[in-house]
């Protein structure tokens, strides 16, 4: 879900859903789950919504907690201009 919203942060929930082959009712729960954990924020732009990702946040398995979530998001992704929207360092 991170890599999916880090793609597009406007992406409404029916195309999160669609993107990871999941249902939009288990992407509301994820996106739910990881703004409570402040993994992202959600920003209401009229009737859309903006994610910001948090990517200084650390995991929350013991075995990668000292790793900050942008190392996964960085080995997958971020060519030229796919980090928009995305907070990379310092504090929410």
């Amino acid at each position: 879900m991170l890599l999916a919203i880090a793609r597009d942060p406007a992406a409404r929930l029916c195309d999160l859903a669609a993107a990871c082959h999941i249902t939009e009712r288990t992407v509301q729960g994820i996106v739910v789950d990881l703004e409570q954990g402040g993994y992202l924020s959600r920003e209401r732009h009229g009737r859309r919504t903006r994610y910001s990702l948090h990517l200084y946040r650390t995991f929350r398995h013991p075995a990668e907690a000292h790793l900050p979530v942008s190392s996964l998001l960085e080995l997958i992704t971020f060519r030229d201009g796919e980090n928009e929207g995305v907070v990379q360092s310092g504090s929410p």
